[in-house]
This record gives C-alpha cells, sequence and structure tokens, in this order.
C-alpha cells in the first residue's frame, strides 16, 4: 500500500487541516478518537440524471458518495439520453460539472441506446469517458461484443460488462434458490449470469482488450475468472458489499431486497468471500440504484431492481468483513479505494474521510442523502460512522450536516 492509502499517514498530513475546520464550526476533535481514510472510488454506481432525476441526481447522489466517504464514482450510462454519442453524453457532463460535488466520470454506452445492435461512436467518446459498458444489459451477441472489445483495445479502454443470458431468465426476480421454491417465485438462475462471464473471457483472451465484470454473485463466476486470471487474461471484477453480507436466506417480500443481480445462495456468499480473500475479487462497488419510494413499495416481485448502497457500504463491509477478521483494514481500503483507481487509470485519491469506526449505529434510511431509501440493510446494526469526507481541499460532506 503507497502512503497515499495509509491511514496513518493520511492523519499525518490532513490533521491540522481537519482540526482546523471543525474549530471554526465550534466542534472539539480528538485525532486519537478517529481514522483517516483515503477517499473511496466506485466503479459502478447509476447517478439516474439526465433522464430520471426523480429517482436520484448528480447532486443528491454525489452527497450520499461522500456521505460514504468517496470522493471518484463512475456513472453507468443507462440513461435518457443513453450516452452513446458526444451529443448525448455533453447533456450528462453539463449537469456534473454544474452539480457535482466530487470527482464523476460518466461511462459510455457500448451500443446505440444500450440495444445491442450497433456500437456506440467508440471513437468520439473515449476521451470523455471511464470506459464502455451496456450495465443493465448484456450484449446477446458474441459478434457485437468481440467488435466492442476489439474496438476498446485500439482505444485504451476497457469494456466492462453486465453479465446476463436473457433466454435463461425466464421471468424471475429473485434467486433461483430455497426462498423461491418455498413461496413459488421465479427465479434466476446463476447460468444467466455465468455462463456470458464464460463466453466473453474467451473474446478478451482473442482480442487482449481489458475487460473487468460488473456485480459478480456466483460461485461459478468467482471460478471462471480465477482461472482467467491464471492463464493471463486481462481481467477484473467486482462483486457488491450486499453478496459478500447477505444471501437468500435474509430475503423477505419486500422490495428493497430486490436487486439485479439477487443475493445468491450461502453457498455463492461464501465463494465471494473467498473469491475476495485470494484477489481473485478486485474492488467492492455498489451498484448504487436508487428508485422512488413508490416504485419500491410494490414488494419483491413487482418493485423494480435496483437498491442503494454508497452510504452504506464501508460500514457493512468493515462489519461483516473486517471485525470478523475476515480481511484486514488496509486490505478493505485495497479494494475500495486503490485497486479501483489502479485498474481504471486514475490518480491517488484527492481527498479522505474521517470516521470513528468502532461506533455502532442502526441503518436508518431517514439520515440517508440519496433521494432512494431501499436498502437491504435497513434496520441492522453496523460499526463505523463517518464523521467527515474532504475533496480537492473542500469540505463536502460534515456529519450533522445536510
Amino acid at each position: 500500500m503507497s502512503r497515499a492509502y495509509d491511514p496513518a499517514f493520511l492523519k499525518e498530513k490532513y490533521c491540522d487541516q481537519l482540526s482546523a475546520a471543525i474549530s471554526r464550526g465550534g466542534f472539539s476533535f480528538d485525532p486519537d478518537e478517529y481514522t483517516f481514510l483515503p477517499g473511496f472510488c466506485d466503479v459502478h454506481v447509476h447517478f439516474r440524471e439526465p433522464g430520471f432525476s426523480y429517482k436520484e441526481t448528480i447532486r443528491t447522489g454525489s452527497l450520499a458518495a461522500a456521505h460514504g466517504g468517496y470522493t471518484d464514482v463512475f456513472t453507468m450510462p443507462n440513461l435518457d439520453p443513453v450516452p452513446d454519442s458526444p451529443e448525448n453524453l455533453e447533456a450528462q457532463l453539463e449537469i456534473i460539472r454544474r452539480d457535482a460535488l466530487i470527482n464523476v466520470l460518466p461511462y459510455g454506452a457500448i451500443t446505440v441506446g444500450e440495444k445491442g445492435e450497433q456500437l456506440s461512436d467508440m471513437d468520439a467518446l473515449a476521451k470523455n469517458v471511464a470506459a464502455f459498458s451496456d450495465d443493465g444489459r448484456g450484449v446477446q451477441s458474441a459478434e457485437m461484443m468481440e467488435a466492442a472489445m476489439t474496438k476498446a483495445k485500439s482505444l485504451g479502454k476497457i469494456v466492462a460488462a453486465h453479465c446476463e443470458v436473457n433466454s435463461l431468465l425466464n421471468g424471475g426476480f429473485i434467486h433461483d434458490g430455497e426462498y423461491a421454491k418455498a413461496h413459488g417465485h421465479k427465479g434466476i438462475c446463476s447460468e444467466s449470469e455465468w455462463r456470458q462471464i464464460e463466453r466473453d473471457i474467451g473474446i478478451a483472451e482473442k482480442t487482449g482488450c481489458a475487460y473487468h465484470v460488473c456485480h459478480i454473485s456466483t460461485a461459478e463466476s468467482v471460478e471462471l475468472i480465477r482461472k482467467a486470471k491464471a492463464a493471463g487474461v486481462d481481467i477484473t471484477c467486482e462483486t457488491a458489499p450486499h453478496y459478500l453480507c447477505l444471501d437468500d436466506s435474509c430475503l423477505s417480500e419486500d422490495g428493497r431486497f430486490k436487486m439485479n443481480p439477487p443475493l445468491r445462495s450461502k453457498r455463492d456468499r461464501e465463494a465471494l468471500i473467498e473469491g475476495v480473500v485470494d484477489g481473485t475479487i478486485d474492488m467492492i462497488a455498489t451498484d448504487h440504484a436508487p428508485h422512488s419510494a413508490e416504485e419500491k413499495s410494490r414488494g419483491l416481485e413487482k418493485s423494480p431492481f435496483g437498491i442503494v448502497g454508497l452510504e452504506t457500504a464501508f460500514s457493512a463491509t468493515y462489519t461483516y468483513l473486517v471485525r470478523t477478521n475476515i480481511i484486514t483494514l488496509e486490505r478493505l481500503i485495497g479494494l475500495m479505494s486503490e485497486n479501483p483507481r489502479k485498474r481504471f487509470g486514475l490518480c491517488e485519491p484527492k481527498g479522505f474521510s474521517v470516521w470513528r469506526l468502532e461506533e455502532k449505529f442502526t441503518v436508518d434510511t431517514s439520515d440517508f442523502l440519496s433521494m432512494g431509501r431501499s436498502t437491504p440493510f435497513e434496520g441492522r446494526q453496523l460499526y463505523g460512522v463517518n464523521y467527515f469526507t474532504a475533496y480537492c481541499g473542500k469540505t463536502v460532506y460534515e456529519k450533522g450536516k445536510r
């Protein structure tokens, strides 16, 4: 770990700056009670703007990110308009320049309208996007994905894939496991995820493209990626806090448990944890996907896919993985800050956050700064409270202030 990610170095570097800022606000500050962490980097968020600002905006999304200790986030392209051309991308960039409180980097779409039929204007988009993705949809055509990877390789860009075989979904909305069987629900099989990962690994190996797999959730996905890395394929992957901390035994008939991919089995969760421990899984991303309260009030079956995650991600993984001695705090910093930056070519963090790690709290969504309130962690007790986030020398979050 470089000094830029080391809590002791960050405390030494920023303690006086923070003390001065807090004293101006009339607060006392004992640095020995706090841990300084580097700004986190989330390569997978949905800020819903332009097109769906009733769910989230660039401003509220970046507020939520700062609350969670993030200083860099990558926004997915399932927007209106879809950023598949410079003109459409500019609609998003204009809002980012005006309203973002932290570093917000957009993805460009792989295909026009994310329809999987025609490549987007990747050449013209490349200089202004973090990478390319059709997140929310898997690219169904192997020929189209090969064309995309070939083009991305020539541009020096990553393809970040939402892996899902549509023909295997069969109307499912939760994992095809014990809960689905017990409640008579249609399930989503694990093969719908890992089968497309398997296909894409072959294409990545053929083209030499830098390939990143979004939100993996199954044991088979972990093993495929482990083997691909051993074979020298240029591949990385992410999983999300909810897949590491929860499984389908936690489900209830509530929209806050509906996300895509779904919460899988205990076996899958254990395999994901093993993948984190042995380095197969490179980073933790939230897939922060807010919806309106009305949309998520329709129950497990009829609510849209998607939950929020930015404001609980560190606390959840710290509680379930670090405090249980599965991984170290240093390893968690790698997963949430250092590794994503290295993979996607970002510089070292330009901000930090300040936490009381052993302070316990109950997740209360009324405290969220996101417009979304749907989380499977609601009501759970977690450890780790963020008191302050700074980015580029400016305070972007301070506990107790909205």
